[in-house]
């Protein structure tokens, strides 16, 4: 079972001596003792749900509590089928990186910053470019103001000898900003 997944208690497990009573349409049958509602129950076929223990007498339901229970699984199905998980892409990037190759790099930063995803920006030196470390802040820094408009930086750029990143995040009202292009 779930850790926020909420416990109905159902026929023989209410321990109260009197309920009260919802059919199953939702019409209120008022307060009855335990049995009586058992009994209603078992005439049609129906299950006696708790469904607010904080009541006084607790209020219980009338219903088909195994279809009860898989139409709440489904629901919780479909929602979580429209949520957006999100993840972060990584972009590579050369201190020595042509122009137009620089913008597919940016282009796909953009891409997923529109989809909701964090991006990091992943910076390598190889050799003799370690010493020029500036070059990389740079470029880095190009990307980040390029794509100011849809993301702000979530790390600050963090790096060692042979590598520097950036980790940037979509702006909340992303949907609303069509792709240049």
């Amino acid at each position: 079972m779930a850790g926020n997944e909420k416990r109905f208690f159902i026929n023989r497990e209410i321990t109260s001596s009197s309920v009260r009573l919802v059919d199953s349409k939702g019409g209120q049958l008022g307060v009855v003792t335990l049995e009586d509602a058992l009994s209603r129950a078992a005439e049609e076929r129906l299950d006696v749900v708790m469904v607010s223990a904080e009541a006084n007498p607790p209020v219980c339901r009338l219903m088909d509590f195994g279809k009860f229970k898989y139409e709440r699984k489904k629901h919780e199905a479909e929602a979580r089928k429209h949520q957006h998980k999100i993840v972060t892409k990584e972009v590579k990037l050369r201190v020595k990186i042509a122009p137009h190759d620089y913008q597919v790099k940016f282009r796909a930063a953009e891409r997923f910053l529109r989809k909701g995803d964090k991006v990091k920006v992943l910076l390598t030196f190889r050799g003799r470019e370690r010493e020029h470390s500036e070059l990389g802040r740079k470029l880095l820094e190009k990307m980040i103001n390029d794509l100011s408009d849809i993301s702000v930086v979530e790390t600050r750029m963090a790096g060692e000898e042979s590598f520097m990143s950036v980790t940037l995040t979509p702006k909340p009202n992303i949907g609303k900003i069509p792709a240049k292009g």
